[in-house]
């Protein structure tokens, strides 16, 4: 039994019931007009609605219980200085539902779900030109020297070892005008055994 139980399940548990609901409020909030179902927007309208006479009230009191239910400060504090204040003279009705089509696959009617009164957007006049920002002179930074990088030893020896293969092929290319005089060896002098071979030779 469902004593003093009302509003729509929406084929939900409790919980997912409640973080949807409280979804769509702050979807109509930031955008002003969403699109749902039917069963939805008639649900949702009720939280809405009890949310926007919390910022007419505009108490501390009224601040915290919509904090509870939005769970964020930005949205709380557009509820109460931009969205609230545009319905001071309205008692209730703070929300239209415009219905469309059905929805094609299970036949659910489609509505939109919107404030009665929007936010208006201010516009920037279209033949108005903005106005250039001079450009400042950019002055001379001089640049940084940039240091040598550090090489590791083994790469040196590498490029030693290029280095020395590279050289003879140099020389080899060049046209072989005088050859290198070889250095004349001083002649020795006969010793005692060279004198004994030539007597035995003769």
């Amino acid at each position: 039994m469902r004593h003093r139980k009302d509003g729509r399940r929406l084929s939900r548990q409790r919980s997912h019931r409640k973080a949807m609901l409280i979804n769509m409020a702050k979807n109509l909030f930031i955008y002003q007009s969403i699109k749902t179902t039917l069963a939805k927007a008639k649900e949702s309208r009720r939280l809405v609605e009890h949310l926007i006479t919390l910022g007419k009230k505009d108490t501390l009191y009224s601040r915290r219980e919509a904090y509870s239910v939005l769970t964020d400060r930005t949205l709380v504090k557009k509820l109460f200085l931009e969205i609230a204040p545009l319905f001071k003279d309205r008692n209730g009705g703070f929300t239209r539902i415009v219905r469309l089509n059905n929805r094609v696959g299970d036949g659910a009617s489609i509505v939109i779900l919107e404030l009665v009164e929007k936010i208006k957007k201010e516009g920037k006049p279209k033949m108005v030109k903005e106005k250039t920002k001079e450009e400042k002179p950019v002055k001379n930074i001089p640049k940084r020297e940039e240091k040598p990088e550090a090489q590791h030893p083994k790469e040196d020896k590498l490029k030693e070892e290029k280095l020395k293969e590279e050289k003879p092929k140099e020389q080899s290319d060049k046209p072989v005008t005088e050859l290198p005089k070889k250095k004349e060896e001083p002649k020795k002098k006969p010793g005692f055994m060279e004198g004994i071979r030539k007597l035995f030779k003769k």
